[in-house]
């Protein structure tokens, strides 16, 4: 669905409910990483594909990415594709990322028709196409082309919609930041991490749970913003994916030596 970046966050979830019959989730994994295409050793994709996966059937959660076939998103749709299939619930994976960096846009044009989408984009392309393993796609519209950026504004908000309706679930904080070696762990040590804030209650809002997997700046910018915010958004930090989380679990590791 294409939607303007500021758009009534009621009259969204009315249709995200309603017409797309999506159930509410249970909690929100909302995953931040690199845009361009990145390489994660074998094993440590494994791990990572797994439990994401089991994250977030266990939980019933709805999995936020930038929704595009490159990068950290293109990893969670490898993740679907590989683990989704044995699930016994559907997993909701909704990607958001800007109307103007999409490629093939004239396939997505149309009202209540079925349209085929060319996911192979131009290699010379600086446009992106999308990834076909994510359930649905909030494309967010501010008139301009070739710009990332404003769609984290629309997926902000969602995030802190959601976080405001009233479920039968509660979060349980225990820090705002957790640093998770997955190259040398299992996947059920990421189930285990991401659903340790998730625990059965009555009248709460739906949690939310930061999930950074390489990324650069702009996703540190992101993950010092969940752990400012009132309250806190809890953050796995994926060490061993490079960049952005291998940075911040290494300043962790040499601030906690030094305090």
């Amino acid at each position: 669905m294409q939607t303007s970046y500021d758009t009534k966050l009621d009259q969204l979830m009315q249709l995200m409910v309603k017409e797309w019959q999506m159930e509410m989730p249970r909690l929100v994994i909302s995953v931040y990483g690199g845009i361009k295409n990145f390489k994660l050793p074998s094993k440590l994709k494994q791990l990572f594909s797994k439990g994401l996966v089991k994250a977030a059937e266990t939980t019933g959660a709805w999995i936020l990415t930038e929704g595009i076939n490159s990068g950290v998103s293109k990893h969670v749709g490898d993740a679907l594709k590989a683990h989704a299939s044995h699930c016994l619930r559907k997993i909701s994976a909704i990607g958001i990322p800007p109307w103007g960096i999409i490629e093939n846009q004239r396939d997505l044009i149309g009202q209540d028709v079925v349209c085929l989408y060319q996911t192979l984009g131009n290699p010379l392309s600086k446009l992106s196409t999308l990834n076909s393993m994510h359930s649905h796609f909030i494309l967010a519209d501010d008139g301009t082309v070739g710009k990332y950026g404003y769609e984290m504004k629309l997926r902000r908000n969602l995030e802190k919609y959601l976080s405001l309706q009233k479920i039968a679930t509660s979060l349980r904080l225990f820090t705002p930041l957790c640093f998770l070696d997955v190259s040398g762990g299992t996947c059920s040590v990421l189930l285990v991490t991401i659903s340790m804030w998730f625990e059965t209650g009555m009248g709460q809002g739906v949690p939310l749970v930061g999930l950074l997997v390489e990324g650069g700046p702009n996703e540190i910018l992101t993950v010092l913003e969940y752990v400012k915010d009132k309250p806190a958004v809890p953050v796995v930090v994926c060490e061993g994916t490079g960049r952005a989380a291998d940075l911040l679990a290494f300043t962790h590791k040499h601030t906690a030596e030094t305090a």
